[in-house]
This record gives C-alpha cells, structure tokens and sequence, in this order.
C-alpha cells in the first residue's frame, strides 16, 4: 500500500506525515507538493503536484492506493483546483480518497462551507470511495493571537459567547492517520471537533493564567474587528473574512458536542491549557 498527501509541507500535511511515519513505519509514504525541495526534511518520497496543474497530477498519482486530499488554502479556487485531483485520482486508480472539509459542511452559515459542499458533491458523483473528514476549527486560528493579547493587554474578536469546539491541528492530523492506517469504511462523514466548548472569555482568561496577568476578553462589533486585524497588517479579505466567521461562531457555527474525533484518535483532544502553552512557548 502506498498512501500519498497534498499539501505535505503545509502546517496540517506535516503533522500528517508525522503521524503516519510513526504510525506505520513500513508504508510507502509520498508527499504531493509544489516543490519537493521544501519536502527534503520530511524524510519520505516527494513528487511535483500542484492542485491547479492537472497534467502535473497524473504521473504524481502513480501506484498510489490512497490519497488524503488536504483541501487547498486558495480560498475561491478551490473548487476546480479539487475537482482536478478528484479526476486525477480516478484516472490513477486511487482506491480510497480521504478528503478535509469544514465541521456541519452541509449546513454551515461560514461562507468557507460552500466549496466544501462542492467538493463533497464532486467526490460522491466522483465513484471514487471515499472518507470525509469534517474538521472544526484549529485551536490554532485562536492561538496565534496570544502574542497580540500580551502586547496589547487584551484579547479582541467578535465571536461573543460562542462557544468553540476547538482542537489542534495535532488531533485532526491523527484523525486523518487514523482513516488512513485502516480505520472507518468507505462512504462514511465524520463530524470532528474539541471534546471541550470554550468561549473567546475562557481563551483570555487562561492566556491570562499563564502569563501572570491580567487579559480581558473584549468583543467588538463584526467592522471594528475587521479594522483591528487590517491594521495588524492582515492582507485582504482575510481581516473582513475572519470576522465574519467570527460573528458566525458567535452563533454556534463552531460548536460540536459528538465527540467523533476523540472516539477516532482514542483519547481524549488536547485541552485549551495545553494549546494556549504551545502558543505561549
């Protein structure tokens, strides 16, 4: 068996290809990235793929037995740039496609459901079997901005009381490494997020622990969060997308009390304490 990975050098493919090594140490692991070169330090096989050069894709498929299709981070490209490994897989004989959507894709308000949707749609006409994997949100999207609440003395967004099912990219890694070694069948959606719901209050409080002082939640209004963000120098749309879906996860976008990812991985998803040290280490 051989089982590739796109976006092997990504934050979340990395962690994958981690897992997997440890995991199962005698399979034939191959990276799927834009440049093998970059790949050179994750110690296993690397070819050339990139999600919008299908006749890149073919050759790159070649004897490979199961794909984990990390969804693509070109947000409003991803459909086709999907859609393009889906038929590549196919062609290359691809005995299951394990694919990365968006936590209640079928119904999520975020506007990133959409594609997602599209793709789950792709891959079901596809006649490719399949497992999707439904993350939630990284505990990471919140994390990284423990340096700015430190700097500033308060942590900022728009998510109010939302409660968050969070978890790192560590679980949904070992999740995908789960599906991948042989666990779950064919056709099967799994819906996965934190074992624990916090609120943007608890994040701060906790920062607040840890560091010794004092570190306020403050929530602000959908426009002025996005205005705090582009002045943090984030390039557009992400400021206005973030706090979109932050108002989004103020109305339970983000919440999910299953547990499906904890039963997955076999134990319980990384506390907030621990996600929050990470960070602050």
């Amino acid at each position: 068996m051989s089982i590739a990975i796109t976006g092997a050098t990504g934050q979340l493919g990395r962690l994958v290809v981690a897992a997997l090594k440890a995991k199962a140490p005698t399979t034939k692991i191959i990276a799927l990235v834009r440049s093998p070169e970059k790949a050179a330090d994750l110690g296993v096989e690397a070819r050339a793929f990139d999600y919008s050069i299908p006749e890149s894709q073919a050759a790159a498929l070649a004897g490979v037995t199961t794909l984990l299709l990390i969804s693509s981070s070109e947000i409003g490209q991803r459909v086709a740039q999907h859609r393009n490994v889906i038929a590549a897989a196919k062609a290359a004989g691809v005995r299951l496609l394990v694919y990365t959507s968006l936590l209640h894709a079928d119904h999520s308000p975020l506007s990133l459901a959409e594609e997602h949707r599209a793709t789950e749609a792709d891959l079901t006409a596809s006649g490719i079997p399949f497992v999707i994997l439904r993350n939630g949100w990284y505990a990471e999207n919140y994390t990284m901005g423990v340096p700015a609440a430190l700097a500033h003395g308060a942590l900022v967004g728009s998510a109010g009381d939302g409660r968050l099912s969070l978890a790192t990219r560590a679980d949904y890694a070992e999740a995908a490494v789960a599906i991948l070694t042989g666990a779950g069948q064919p056709g099967q959606i799994y819906e996965l997020a934190g074992d624990a719901a916090v609120t943007l209050s608890d994040l701060a409080a906790e920062i607040g622990r840890q560091s010794g002082r004092d570190i306020p939640y403050t929530n602000l209004p959908r426009d002025a969060y996005a205005a705090v963000l582009k002045q943090a120098g984030l390039p557009a749309p992400l400021p206005d997308l973030l706090a979109a879906w932050d108002i989004d996860a103020s109305r339970g976008a983000l919440f999910d009390d299953a547990r499906q990812l904890s039963a997955l991985i076999g134990r319980p998803t990384t506390p907030l304490a621990e996600a929050v040290r990470a960070a602050l280490a």
